[in-house]
């Protein structure tokens, strides 16, 4: 199987960094270019990351020599790809346009950013519960006259421990959930180095992650009627985001009543049997199970749990139930594997095995 060439815009910040190695070895995508901002631009990839590599893993051999781009020039990079990734620094309006004149020039993107999140004809995915949303991809392309350019973004990491939990309940119509994240320091781009406020301390204010947290399940949940998305209109959500003295791993605490009341068994039944498209699929960054359910009455815990699967699975616990609605559990993933990077990964995989890559 020849592998696909692929980039990572944005290849020097935190989350450039960590698709780097996760790319690395990858049985389906090889790195073939990086690009970040102009201070970076002309250096080889071990210099411009030279002092500030997040990783306890050394730099992939077969990245480190490569000289990065600016993330500007599209055609330095166009003839070097057939797709990239996306975790550009920018403002929402500089990364729209940098991904929109990527996707012009023929080079699909996968984009970890907010910026195109809400754009209209752009499906937001978490590949085990709306991978129908692909479909939008026609109509994009359509909508801009772009041949084989497109975007595809994956949704904010703070919704990405909890949302997964409640997809395969569907049947029973959520109708209300109150979130309270506890969100690791990673997702701020910060170490404890970096970030001496957060230790002994919890600061109960995130910029934009309630309204991501309420909003984007919506979108994700939600179906395609007359070439654009319609947001589901079925389910309230109340949002409380926290930054709390951890690494990595977010975690949420959620209450969620039902129009139709499941049993405590029913949950745990297909929670356990639960095996979306990317595990029928066998996708490489797939993790089977997808949600693991831990009976410890202490778990998940972040440093215990949040590498499950390698990084890409959901654990849940403490399932029981709730005197103001119908249960409450606590749900955990990984914020910068799964609800970053990895995540971004594994849409890609989604891509490729459906047809949308083109070598």
């Amino acid at each position: 199987m020849k592998k696909l060439k692929c980039g990572v815009l944005g290849a020097t910040g935190m989350v450039g960094q960590r698709f780097i190695t996760l790319l690395d070895s990858h049985p389906w995508f090889d790195v073939t270019a990086v690009a970040a901002s102009p201070r970076s631009a002309g250096k080889k990839y071990s210099e411009a990351v030279s002092g500030r590599w997040f990783s306890k893993k050394d730099i992939p051999a077969n990245v480190k020599d490569l000289i990065v781009s600016d993330v500007a020039e599209v055609n330095a990079i166009k003839g070097k790809v057939d797709f990239v990734f996306s975790a550009i620094e920018a403002s929402k309006e500089e990364i729209r346009a940098f991904e929109d004149k990527y996707a012009e020039n023929d080079i699909p993107v996968v984009s970890n950013n907010s910026a195109h999140r809400w754009t209209k004809d752009v499906p937001m995915i978490i590949p085990e519960i709306n991978p129908h949303h692909t479909d939008m991809i026609e109509i994009q392309k359509k909508n801009h006259g772009w041949n084989k350019g497109f975007v595809v973004v994956k949704p904010n990491c703070s919704l990405q421990s909890y949302l997964p939990a409640i997809a395969p309940l569907l049947k029973f119509n959520p109708i209300e959930m109150i979130i309270t994240t506890m969100q690791a320091i990673s997702g701020a781009g910060k170490t404890f180095e970096t970030y001496p406020d957060i230790l002994d301390n919890v600061i109960p204010f995130i910029g934009g992650e309630e309204e991501k947290s309420e909003k984007e399940p919506l979108k994700i949940l939600g179906k395609i009627e007359n070439g654009e998305f319609v947001d589901c209109d079925s389910i309230k959500i109340s949002a409380h985001c926290n930054r709390v003295p951890a690494s990595d791993g977010h975690m949420a605490a959620v209450s969620i009543k039902f129009e139709n009341k499941p049993t405590r068994g029913e949950i745990l039944e297909i929670w356990k049997s639960y095996k979306p498209e990317p595990q029928q699929l066998g996708l490489p960054s797939a993790p089977d199970p997808f949600i693991i359910y831990n009976e410890e009455e202490n778990r998940p815990q972040t440093k215990l749990d949040r590498d499950a699967g390698k990084g890409m699975a959901i654990t849940v616990g403490r399932l029981r139930e709730c005197h103001v609605f119908d249960y409450r559990f606590a749900a955990l993933s990984h914020n910068t594997v799964r609800g970053a990077a990895g995540g971004a990964i594994l849409v890609a995989e989604l891509l490729y095995k459906k047809g949308y890559f083109e070598k």
